[in-house]
């Protein structure tokens, strides 16, 4: 009998280890850049003294805001609509974390621009395999109302697999919501893949404006080689013909000058005829003394 005691145990713990499910990993972790209010408000690291929405945190949830990396609920797989209710996404439906509900518009936010690229960093105190997916608000979103499955974009805006683990967080890179303004929130869901858990994070983000290219000014029409550049000079850059025509006179112009010619050119012959008369006069006057004297 003392031989069939062992047997027996080892038969009894083959089928209690088959029939019980396995405790959940600990596979934890929020997004910390940008900042989750978890990480944000982490005891010690600043923000719960500095930020007053921080504080109000601290006055409903305690102690439990240490607890960064524990937002976390089994069996959802995928069924987040229905198994987080409405008004406690930021907590995941646990009770000792409702102080991250609280809807105010002066949780600590990261500035972000629309469109633009971005390294996403998901910190985990312990790695595991899994998805993530990144929602973020409508438009008209109101942080001082308490955020609803409604107030999300139906579809996330980036999915990443199984990112590399650099640092003590998964590090990824996606692009941002475009045509976004203002005050938002990301809302971001972790499903591990080898363990029955899903992690919930809420991100307050302040859109910029979109970053505007410079417009391309259009090239200069370049000059003709038959026409000299400024300066007497040529395209080239070697002295070109030099325009040495003498530009007219202030106050006059080529009509006025051909007016003067013309009353030049008539004094002039009216002095010839002059001369000459004169001329004649004095001829006639010589004769009539010279017939006098005979």
């Amino acid at each position: 009998m003392g031989v069939r005691v062992p047997a027996f145990a080892t038969v009894l713990g083959i089928l209690l280890g088959t029939a019980l499910p396995a405790a959940p990993a600990g596979a934890h972790g929020a997004l910390e850049n940008p900042a989750s209010r978890a990480t944000g408000c982490e005891p010690g690291r600043g923000a719960e003294r500095s930020s007053a929405a921080c504080r109000a945190a601290a006055k409903v949830s305690g102690a439990a805001l240490a607890e960064w990396d524990e937002l976390r609920v089994p069996n959802v797989n995928g069924r987040d609509r229905r198994m987080i209710p409405d008004g406690e996404l930021c907590s995941a439906g646990i009770e000792r974390f409702r102080g991250l509900d609280l809807p105010r518009a002066d949780w600590p936010a990261t500035r972000l621009t629309a469109a633009a690229r971005h390294t996403f960093r998901y910190r985990v105190s312990i790695p595991h395999r899994g998805g993530l997916r990144l929602y973020i608000t409508r438009d008209g979103y109101r942080p001082t109302r308490p955020l609803t499955w409604s107030a999300l974009e139906a579809e996330p805006f980036l999915k990443v697999k199984d990112p590399p683990r650099r640092n003590g967080a998964y590090v990824f890179t996606g692009r941002l919501p475009r045509g976004k303004t203002g005050r938002h929130l990301i809302y971001t869901v972790w499903q591990t893949s080898d363990t029955p858990d899903t992690y919930y994070s809420c991100s307050d983000v302040t859109f910029g404006a979109a970053r505007k290219r410079p417009a391309k000014q259009a090239p200069s029409p370049e000059r003709s080689e038959a026409s000299p550049a400024p300066g007497g000079q040529a395209p080239g850059g070697s002295p070109g013909p030099v325009d040495v025509t003498p530009s007219p006179v202030a106050g006059t112009s080529p009509a006025s000058d051909r007016s003067w010619e013309l009353l030049l050119a008539a004094g002039g012959i009216a002095g010839a005829v002059l001369i000459f008369t004169i001329g004649g006069a004095v001829m006639a006057v010589r004769r009539m003394r010279i017939r006098r004297e005979l």
